[in-house]
């Protein structure tokens, strides 16, 4: 009779941690589904401003090029046109990327 009570004991034991530990895990997905949409929503309130910094930057990067280019044209350089070239593809690689941004994390 002693060894069914110690069986029926381990039995229960075993069943008690079994459930302790699927609620367990059960309470720790739902922290870390809340704690992933806590920081999903908190990137998305940086998205806007670093994609308008990315335009404001695009756009000193324009100007400053413009000026470049037009320094150089002015002066009697005959080959602008790479530095013409990666003025222009720097300009809208900056666009570009804070277009994508956008597009991409809302």
């Amino acid at each position: 009779m002693k060894k069914v009570i110690k069986q029926l004991q381990t039995k229960l034991a075993i069943a008690f941690g079994l459930f302790l530990s699927g609620a367990l895990a059960n309470s720790a997905k739902a922290d870390g589904v809340a704690g992933i949409n806590a920081a999903g929503s908190e990137l998305a309130t940086y998205l806007d401003p670093l994609a308008t910094l990315g335009l404001g930057i695009g756009a000193c990067v324009g100007l400053i090029g413009g000026v470049r280019v037009f320094i150089l044209w002015n002066s009697g350089e005959r080959d602008i046109n790479k530095e013409l070239m990666g003025w222009f593809g720097s300009c809208i690689f900056l666009v570009l990327v804070s277009v994508v941004i956008k597009a991409f994390f809302v």
